[in-house]
């Protein structure tokens, strides 16, 4: 055990870690946006995959938690390896000048990674526990229900993204996650040891490819609602509300 402990807090046992968790968060970064794609199937396609989720009950949780512990792992091991990084060249050879063999990906690893964590914190709360306050709208998402009583979660979506400055919040984090992935998904191959001068233009090049697929299918999602997307079905959905509620309101008196 002692043995473990030595061995993942050394330089390399942090590059594995880091390595492991950022692939793990590489791949729910993939399912995570054919999920969201399925807006464009409509209400009934989206809030279904909803309910599945939902009706995961304690996995879902365990598998949230798990989420999170990963980006913890992740976090901690690049804020780790870099304190290290400073330590071991205390002094800036380059004068201040950015080497010109540093990508910007790689440059802002760091500062992009920061930003993607202050945006899942803000998405979890945005449309995972629905703080109202967060949403930027009267909307009470918590009335959003579609007629078998489940969350409508196409109506949440449609309603969350027509606030220009959230869509905005979520394309730059996006973008930066994107960013982030183009030059860790290939640097993952080389801290677990898997770096081939044969492969390595393939691996490198597919990771940049793939990062701008996610880009494009998680940008897609905010753009089309600013341009229109379900906003005659978010209408439909507040106009039943206020009706149900002058019905109620009726009956009350």
């Amino acid at each position: 055990m002692n043995s473990l402990c030595r061995m993942l807090n050394s330089t390399v046992g942090k590059k594995f870690l880091m390595a492991v968790s950022g692939a793990g968060l590489f791949l729910f970064a993939t399912g995570h946006m054919i999920g969201n794609l399925q807006l464009f199937l409509g209400p009934e396609a989206l809030n279904r995959y909803a309910h599945f989720l939902q009706s995961l009950g304690e996995l879902l949780w365990v598998i949230r938690l798990g989420l999170l512990g990963l980006i913890g792992l992740h976090i901690g091991s690049a804020l780790s390896l870099t304190l290290e990084n400073k330590a071991a060249r205390p002094v800036d050879y380059s004068h201040g000048q950015t080497p010109f063999a540093a990508s910007l990906a790689s440059r802002t690893m760091l500062g992009g990674g920061v930003v993607v964590a202050l945006f899942v914190v803000y998405h979890l709360l945005h449309f995972t526990v629905r703080v109202e306050t967060v949403n930027g709208t009267e909307i009470l998402f918590r009335q959003l229900q579609t007629p078998e009583g489940h969350p409508d979660v196409f109506a949440m979506v449609v309603a969350g993204f027509q606030v220009w400055y959230v869509s905005l919040f979520y394309v730059v984090a996006v973008g930066c996650l994107c960013l982030h992935l183009s030059h860790g998904a290939s640097a993952m191959f080389q801290s677990l040891g898997l770096r081939s001068h044969a492969w390595w233009p393939v691996i490198h090049k597919g990771a940049m490819i793939w990062s701008a697929v996610l880009f494009l299918g998680y940008a897609a999602v905010p753009g089309s609602v600013l341009l229109g997307y379900g906003r005659g079905y978010l209408e439909s959905v507040q106009q039943g509300q206020t009706a149900a509620t002058a019905v109620m309101t009726q009956e009350a008196h």
